[in-house]
């Protein structure tokens, strides 16, 4: 059995029928287009995706950081203020 990951779901002729009433009903969330009652792709509100690329950044800027501490290097102690002049 195929996993939903999203509180709503609409079918593909219904997303044809009418896109904006999917949209509106489902507020901020993603909405799961199913084909033959298996999600086949997602609806995700603006803010949602710009909030889920924003903690995708953060994910890799850590383990960027993360790799730059395991290189051997002492870190180098500074003042956020002294990065911002």
């Amino acid at each position: 059995m195929t996993q939903i990951l999203a509180n709503y779901t609409a079918s593909i002729s219904e997303l044809k029928k009418s896109p904006s009433t999917i949209i509106e009903e489902a507020g901020n969330e993603a909405v799961a287009i199913l084909n033959h009652n298996k999600p086949s792709a997602y609806l995700v509100p603006s803010a949602l995706y710009e909030k889920m690329m924003e903690i995708i950044d953060d994910y890799y800027l850590a383990q960027l950081v993360r790799e730059r501490q395991n290189d051997g290097e002492e870190p180098i102690k500074v003042e956020l203020d002294e990065l911002l002049s």
